[in-house]
């Protein structure tokens, strides 16, 4: 799960395009839902969700997402029995945003290890121990943001192990993405709000 934003008109208020894309058991994407918002907000999603439980869509194993809080709140409204997964690449990034640049080398190679650990158990003791050494580096800002969100990180490992590369990020959903934030910049602005939506909604 994730948005883009879309500007359409003369609205001087950005838009979030809220898109859903779900993932079978034999691995092919399907777009599930792709609806308007007001930056993530937990109302917004919570529309999202609910259109897509109104249209028959179970409770899903595992949503993968940012650490926006929005869809988390939303989903244990919605859909409130299924598992959490929080983005491994959003997770590195707002760690790297609170460490200096001499420190970024060691902390992409120690962290890439602590995600691909064998075992659930491995993954957390992992977590903490570098944990440890941030905070004696006197990177506790760092610290605290790895050690956030412990059990929603964690989530993958009850999944067979093949799936795990799938499920750590939104990368799935990030790629997507890519290419539509380069057309839209090509356009900048739309005249018509249902022309933006029409142009994502193909591209995606």
């Amino acid at each position: 799960v994730d948005g883009v934003y879309m500007k359409a008109g003369l609205e001087r208020e950005k838009t979030v395009l809220l898109c859903v894309i779900g993932v079978r058991e034999d691995g092919t994407k399907e777009l599930l839902a792709m609806g308007e918002g007001y930056r993530e907000s937990k109302e917004s999603w919570a529309d999202v969700l609910r259109d897509l439980k109104f249209r028959g869509m179970n409770s899903p194993l595992l949503v993968i997402g940012d650490g926006a809080l929005g869809i988390w709140s939303a989903l244990n409204e919605v859909y409130p029995d299924s598992l959490h997964q929080r983005c491994w690449n959003h997770k590195i990034i707002n760690i790297l945003d609170k460490l200096p640049k001499a420190m970024h080398k060691e902390a992409k190679k120690r962290l890439r290890e602590i995600y691909q650990a064998d075992t659930v158990e491995q993954c957390k003791e992992w977590i903490r121990n570098y944990a440890q050494d941030l905070i004696v580096a006197g990177q506790n800002k760092a610290a605290v943001a790895l050690t956030k969100d412990i059990e929603e990180l964690t989530s993958f490992f009850n999944f067979p192990k093949e799936h795990w590369i799938h499920l750590r990020t939104t990368n799935p959903i990030e790629s997507v993405f890519s290419g539509v934030r380069n057309r839209t910049k090509v356009v900048k602005r739309f005249r018509k709000r249902d022309n933006a939506k029409y142009m994502i909604f193909k591209l995606i």
